[in-house]
């Protein structure tokens, strides 16, 4: 059953990685918990797990956090990029495989918007418009046309028009500001959408709609989902274990609607299995 995680009532955001969490406070700090593999806390120490919040750093200035698996990705206030832990594929963007304790920077650019880290890889959009992804490519994950590994951020195409994107296990979701959803990377369960199981390794787009709102990718287990404009639920790949909510263990390569309600709000896929929603 619920627990509270001590009594402070400052809490702002909270996310989770595969096997560790973080959150933000009201005042701009970040905490984190939770296993400790090659520095994934951020604290200074690479194998000093943490069963309880600890301050990362002591700046201030901290507006969003990303979680992957062993490591971890956050924006400042002024769109500066920082990241740390595991780093075997290039996921921290430092032009190089060395694993960080604590956070560092990458580059030195302050025009950040959103980033979102999954399995081994990650995702960004600047405030132009632009999409930057780096770390593992073995799928085409990445977006970028190859499957060459990345240790710094490259340019997905040359659109202007990203609103949100979100890495999973060898895939990435998006959402442009016209509505419309993409998808690339690993495709074999079917988690990108696009009625094949093929992987792809630069975006295509997800049907013909333009009222897609939110957008989730499982970080292991090979399915996504989605909210639209509308309030309506969507799934699809993988689902084993009924992780798609559609009252079936059969795996989809195409969305389909969870039930018949339309006040759905978000969407967040968790690690190893199940989909968790909250309604407005």
């Amino acid at each position: 059953s619920p627990i509270q995680v001590g009594a402070l009532t400052d809490w702002k955001t909270l996310v989770c990685g595969s096997q560790h969490c973080g959150a933000l406070k009201t005042n701009g700090t970040i905490w984190m918990w939770g296993r400790n593999l090659n520095g994934a806390m951020g604290d200074g120490t690479s194998t000093t797990h943490r069963s309880s919040p600890v301050q990362i750093g002591a700046l201030t200035t901290w507006a969003q956090l990303s979680l992957g698996e062993s490591f971890t990705t956050a924006l400042t206030n002024a769109g500066a990029l920082w990241a740390w832990g595991l780093n075997t594929d290039g996921q921290l963007g430092q032009e190089n495989i060395t694993h960080r304790s604590s956070p560092v920077q990458i580059g030195s650019l302050t025009n950040w918007r959103q980033v979102s880290s999954g399995s081994n890889s990650s995702a960004a959009i600047k405030t132009d418009g632009t999409l930057w992804t780096w770390g593992n490519n073995a799928f085409g994950g990445l977006g970028d046309g190859t499957t060459i590994h990345r240790s710094s951020p490259v340019q997905v195409g040359s659109m202007t028009n990203w609103k949100k994107v979100v890495a999973g296990d060898g895939a990435c979701l998006a959402i442009k500001t016209d509505g419309t959803l993409w998808a690339w990377g690993r495709g074999s369960s079917g988690q990108l959408g696009d009625g094949t199981t093929t992987s792809k390794s630069s975006p295509v787009q997800i049907g013909t709609l333009t009222n897609w709102k939110d957008i989730s990718l499982s970080l292991n287990l090979a399915y996504g989902g989605a909210v639209k404009t509308d309030g309506t639920l969507w799934t699809w790949g993988q689902n084993t274990n009924g992780q798609l909510a559609d009252g079936t263990v059969i795996s989809k390569s195409s969305p389909v609607q969870v039930g018949t309600l339309n006040y759905w709000r978000n969407i967040a896929s968790g690690k190893p299995r199940g989909a968790i929603t909250y309604i407005e």
